[in-house]
């Protein structure tokens, strides 16, 4: 499985190498790569266990000046080898794009960072259970030419994810995310998304917002999402947080101070059933999350982060907790090269 993958990724990285140094063009491939290694400890069951969470290698780069690509893998994602990124993108006019291919569709502030972008080891609820897609299909992207600047972006897709693409759909699957920059530190966003992975269609709406300095970053973001057909309650889920940086003179470059506070109702992933009524079933259940945490680095932020996280949980009575989804420490070492 794993030559499968990584052959051709090497293939492309040595075809694209040799087209770029025959045309003396500075369009040589990245390679890319994501480490998380951490270790998780629970007080309640005084159980421990170590992991390597992520261990991403991406080459991307380009063919023409309007004409780019990327192929990602992760090697370890929770001990799965899985393919994430596989796309061409052209950009024909100047801030105009069109990307086609295996991506995280264009929804959410939180589910859209890539793992060593994340604030905290573990992502939120809306990055990890109500937010989290990865299709395959059309996205088109457009900055406006104004002094006010407005991302636009969205597209169209499969709705059954990466690992399904033979299925043939007569129903559009969406996304669409806008984003306004009213100055350069603060950042509203709004999105919203239609996705039918069985019988019953999710319809999600968005909303968030960042304030960003040199020394904050002070996030707020709420999703609700529908069931058609009434066929589960609406789910609600809200991500807020606050990190401070404090510059370091040695050895580390600065040390982050992060406090976060989560929350979800109950979810379905509009898949799995109930075999005596055939009802959907709760797959993730109701909690809310306080987190503190202390992150180092060692570079500049995002390259090389120590993360020290506690996460206290908050069930309501009659909500079962999964074995990863309790109280714990997290200790967590992220490398980006």
């Amino acid at each position: 499985m794993i030559r499968k993958i990584i052959v051709p990724l090497l293939a492309a990285w040595c075809s694209a190498a040799a087209l770029a140094e025959e045309r003396k063009s500075p369009l040589l491939p990245e390679v890319h790569g994501t480490l998380h290694s951490k270790y998780e400890f629970q007080p309640q069951a005084g159980a421990g266990r170590f992991q390597v969470r992520t261990a991403r290698v991406s080459v991307s780069g380009h063919l023409l000046p309007i004409v780019s690509y990327k192929a990602e893998i992760d090697l370890c994602d929770e001990g799965a080898i899985k393919m994430l990124d596989a796309y061409a993108r052209i950009a024909p006019l100047e801030g105009f794009h069109i990307t086609a291919g295996q991506m995280r569709v264009p929804f959410t502030i939180d589910a859209h960072r890539s793992p060593h972008q994340q604030y905290f080891a573990n992502r939120s609820f809306i990055a990890k259970q109500v937010g989290n897609v990865r299709d395959v299909g059309i996205t088109l992207g457009y900055t406006l030419p104004t002094d006010l600047r407005v991302v636009l972006e969205g597209g169209l897709y499969n709705g059954t994810g990466p690992t399904n693409q033979k299925v043939w759909h007569r129903d559009v699957n969406y996304s669409a995310k806008v984003q306004v920059f009213p100055t350069d530190a603060l950042n509203l966003t709004l999105s919203a998304q239609g996705i039918q992975p069985g019988e019953v269609w999710m319809r999600s709406y968005d909303v968030g917002m960042y304030y960003a300095t040199r020394r904050f970053h002070i996030e707020a973001e709420y999703l609700l999402k529908t069931y058609s057909g009434r066929a589960f309650k609406p789910v609600h889920a809200l991500n807020a947080f606050v990190n401070y940086d404090l510059p370091l003179p040695r050895v580390f470059r600065k040390l982050s101070f992060l406090v976060r506070y989560d929350r979800m109702t109950d979810h379905s992933n509009a898949i799995d059933t109930d075999p005596a009524t055939g009802h959907l079933v709760t797959t993730d259940h109701a909690r809310q999350r306080l987190t503190g945490g202390l992150t180092l680095s060692l570079d500049r932020a995002f390259r090389a982060d120590l993360r020290l996280n506690y996460e206290k949980y908050f069930y309501p009575p009659g909500s079962k907790a999964k074995e990863a989804e309790r109280d714990k420490v997290v200790l967590e070492l992220m490398v980006r090269f």
